[in-house]
């Protein structure tokens, strides 16, 4: 189903601007457009997850070196 929207003239200038050649149809821009959109979702959501594995990892180490002397019963006292 074709459907009409209407747009602001700034709006239109500016989808004109992101056209890469002159046939090129609004309905391709703004298809280009939610594509680019999902990519930059990815790639956020895949940063933030090798974030949050390197924090889990420094995590780790700490709490590893806490255990390492949670026995003060080896500390010699002065």
């Amino acid at each position: 189903m074709i459907t009409t929207i209407q747009l602001n003239d700034n709006v239109k200038r500016a989808l004109d601007r992101m056209k890469e050649t002159g046939k090129e149809t609004y309905e391709e821009v703004i298809v280009n457009l939610m594509r680019i959109v999902d990519e930059q979702k990815r790639k956020q959501e895949e940063l933030l997850i090798e974030g949050c594995k390197v924090m889990a990892e420094e995590s780790l180490k700490i709490t590893k070196e806490f255990e390492a002397i949670e026995n003060l019963d080896n500390w010699e006292w002065k």
